[in-house]
């Protein structure tokens, strides 16, 4: 059911909805604090970011740029951190290097074995497994 006062709203929001109530205005002037100019942080005396970097193996703990284990948090950067899963194999499956069928087989776990999942995503659980914390990915449905 149409209203006979639909076209004349319609009309009059969109006359309405075109005007602006913000206003130009000219920018504070400066007044000298350190906001109105940043220094690189490789510049501030005392904050250079510079010198070696130690990070830990990669091969034998589970992190990435975009995800790490929790128990590396203040010892690597990354975006997200994550408390592993613990999950077991549910039949005896090779550990990969990256998340392919193609890629290296850095080891191979057996039905039983502990694997602490930190990412599963298309079909595919990164984490590690074993004695020696190995760390790759497994086919996610090898894993229950």
């Amino acid at each position: 059911m149409s209203s006979s006062f639909g076209p004349i709203l319609g009309r009059s929001f969109l006359k309405i909805s075109g005007e602006t109530s913000a206003r130009a205005t000219e920018p504070p002037p400066p007044t000298g604090q350190s906001s109105d100019k940043r220094p690189s942080p490789t510049t501030v005396e005392g904050f250079a970011l510079s010198g070696p970097s130690d990070p830990p193996d990669s091969s034998f703990n589970a992190y990435r740029k975009d995800l790490a284990d929790i128990a590396l948090a203040g010892r690597v950067i990354a975006s997200h951190y994550a408390e592993p899963l613990l999950r077991t194999v549910a039949r005896s499956t090779p550990l990969h290097g990256e998340a392919a069928d193609s890629s290296d087989v850095i080891g191979q776990l057996e039905t039983g074995a502990a694997f602490e999942m930190l990412d599963n995503s298309l079909g595919w659980a990164w984490g590690y497994a074993g004695i020696d914390r190995r760390v790759g990915y497994v086919k996610a449905d090898a894993l229950k």
